[in-house]
């Protein structure tokens, strides 16, 4: 099986949260690890962008029925149906989350992939909460996902 990491932040971002997002999806890429999001705009575009721009895999969770939902940059799309509910099932997807800023939306999907014991990286915000391993720079949030999912290359 391949790996797979979540990747979550906000459905509108700026262009400074855009270029990180784009270089967590790079560096993933680049590490054979396929990258699981929410589908949408925002962060999850930037971070589907990115992998793809380095040969990676895609795949985006959608809250909507629509395959026609997600971003240009998925290769595969799961339509749910299921609103937020989804974020269960972006979170659960990865064996480790990197959460970049967003709203209430990102701040769920962090408690969620803490109750369900996944190691959550922050980068750019979250690090009030509990639990969360804040880091500075996109490599580095690649990096410490990998260590905490035990992952050697």
């Amino acid at each position: 099986m391949r790996r797979q990491i979540a990747v979550i932040g906000g459905g509108v971002c700026s262009l400074e949260v855009a270029l990180q997002a784009e270089a967590v999806g790079a560096e993933l890429a680049r590490r054979a690890i396929v990258v699981v999001n929410g589908g949408l705009g925002g962060v999850m575009e930037a971070v589907s962008r990115g992998a793809k721009r380095e040969g990676g895999l895609v795949v985006g969770i959608l809250p909507g029925q629509d395959f026609a939902g997600g971003n240009p940059w998925l290769d595969t799309v799961i339509p749910t149906g299921m609103g937020h509910a989804r974020n269960v099932l972006v979170v659960a997807s990865g064996s480790a989350v990197i959460a970049l800023p967003g709203e209430h939306g990102t701040a769920a999907e962090i408690h969620l992939a803490l109750v369900l014991g996944r190691p959550v990286v922050a980068l750019g915000a979250w690090r009030e909460i509990e639990g969360v391993h804040y880091v500075e720079h996109a490599s580095s949030a690649v990096e410490m996902s990998c260590r905490l999912c035990g992952w050697q290359d």
